[in-house]
């Protein structure tokens, strides 16, 4: 990470507008997001997506358009232009920010003409089982990128660079199927969910092939030596070849001549699964607390959540040094895919978790920060109204007590089933101490150690207006109210 307190931000949600103007505001916004004590932001992709000016990012056409040619319908992405998305980059740089590109390998899609391939179906939920012989299919694998005319890089996709696609023109109708190439095998070291989770959707990169190994390395490098990024998140991970990643991140960091910063994004609920993907990556790369964020979730949507577990079997707890925190993010916002977002009550609870405690990388998310409002169809079917509240005033809050008193030794009070704290006594460095505690059920109060005789702490939520002054061991006793959290530091 930036820093040994560092704070990341992932700036960006599924419903951002799509006017062209997110890389100009997070240039504008570099210095007071420095301000804040935030160290890195991680960006959505840059690359031209099959939707053109619309598209997030993860339904990539072509990794080196980044804004600058008129491709699917327009020359800037959703986000902007290359110029302005290089120029953010080094506005955030300037402010001590780093940036985080995010990296879709997995697939492309959005190809200008089909070719006839040679198939096997396989239903989308066993891909352990063919369902039907091989025959011949007509799918869109050739890319050719005619509008680029070879600028940045000759390299052209054809069917022998992929290994499955989940669609044949001769059948448009035919669902839920995956077909898998002829000569062709589905990736090893990925999820085990459908049998062989490495299809995800479009056409299915083969990591088998070195051409296409080649390839992305190839582009890696001319990403870093064109954005000067300082790093990866990495797209749908759990469905690429582990092994891989690996290979490709030593060779990004040799051409770079420096450490860069990796967050695979391997989702599942299980933290075994993302256990054995970070050891199996031998340090190489961070991981998402996926099983934390559900665990906010959880907790937010149960009256009768035992806070005592909030932390139990969670990344954070087994590899505290390799993990990045979250609360909520683009795929779990409402009425996405992987919908389950924390509750806006609990929002606040989440990000003290995150932000005061020892243990994991955290990351913002946008919307948290700056609210959003938009409109889109549910998985119900139907049209839902979303608003998504600011927690900035409380977040800014949690920043600053991070910088000053997050640091040191820390003493859990996990003894209540809906009331937990924990103090941190502050080093050398930075010798002010904090207490947070809170609760999803009713007000109450803990005595905790801070290590301050006679010192008076002010809680900074001003959920709690009262100072608590501590007696001659150092011991305090700090209140919050029901369903809140209180962060208390030395007057």
């Amino acid at each position: 990470m930036s820093d040994l307190n560092g704070v990341m931000m992932q700036y960006f949600h599924w419903y951002n507008r799509a006017d062209g103007l997110l890389w100009i505001e997070a240039a504008t916004r570099a210095k007071e997001l420095a301000a804040a004590g935030i160290t890195a932001l991680w960006l959505p992709p840059a690359y031209k997506g099959n939707g053109g000016a619309a598209d997030v990012g993860y339904a990539v056409y072509d990794l080196y358009d980044l804004g600058e040619f008129d491709q699917k319908g327009s020359v800037r992405t959703k986000y902007g232009t290359r110029a302005e998305y290089v120029d953010a980059v080094k506005a955030l740089q300037a402010e001590g920010i780093q940036v985080y590109a995010d990296t879709v390998l997995n697939h492309r899609m959005g190809g200008e003409a089909k070719e006839t391939v040679r198939a096997t179906p396989f239903s989308q939920d066993d891909r352990n089982q063919a369902r039907g012989d091989a025959r011949d299919i007509s799918a869109y694998t050739r890319f050719a990128f005619p509008a680029r005319k070879q600028t940045h890089s000759s390299f052209q996709w054809s069917a022998r660079h992929f290994d499955a696609v989940d669609y044949d023109d001769r059948h448009p109708d035919e669902r839920n199927v995956v077909y898998l190439f002829d000569g062709k095998r589905f990736d090893s070291e990925t999820a085990l969910e459908k049998g062989n989770f490495s299809y995800l959707m479009g056409c299915d990169l083969d990591f088998d092939s070195e051409e296409v190994r080649n390839e992305l390395t190839a582009w890696g490098k001319w990403y870093l030596d064109t954005t000067g990024v300082d790093g990866f998140r990495l797209d749908a991970v759990k469905h690429i070849a582990a092994w891989f990643f690996p290979q490709w991140l030593d060779e990004m960091e040799r051409h770079a001549g420096r450490k860069l910063f990796c967050v695979g994004e391997y989702w599942a609920p299980e933290t075994s699964s993302l256990v054995w993907y970070l050891d199996r990556l031998g340090g190489r790369s961070s991981a998402f607390d996926v099983p934390l964020h559900y665990r906010f979730h959880a907790a937010s949507n149960d009256a009768n959540y035992d806070m005592r577990r909030l932390l139990q079997d969670t990344v954070t707890e087994q590899r505290p040094d390799s993990v990045v925190t979250f609360v909520d993010n683009h795929d779990s916002q409402p009425l996405q895919a992987l919908e389950s977002p924390v509750a806006p009550w609990f929002k606040p609870l989440a990000y003290a978790t995150i932000l005061l405690r020892r243990g994991g990388y955290p990351c913002l998310f946008y919307p948290d920060y700056y609210g959003a409002e938009y409109d889109d169809v549910g998985r119900d079917g139907q049209r839902h109204h979303v608003v998504m509240p600011s927690h900035r005033w409380l977040i800014d809050k949690f920043l600053e007590v991070r910088r000053r008193c997050a640091w040191g030794p820390q003493l859990d009070y996990a003894d209540h089933w809906n009331r937990v704290g924990w103090t941190r006594l502050g080093d050398a460095d930075h010798p002010e101490a904090m207490a947070v505690l809170m609760s999803d059920g009713p007000e109450g109060s803990k005595w905790m150690d801070v290590g301050k005789p006679h010192q008076r702490f002010v809680d900074v939520t001003e959920h709690v207006r009262d100072p608590v002054t501590c007696n001659e061991h150092g011991w305090g006793e700090f209140r919050c109210n029901g369903g809140s959290v209180s962060v208390w530091v030395q007057e």
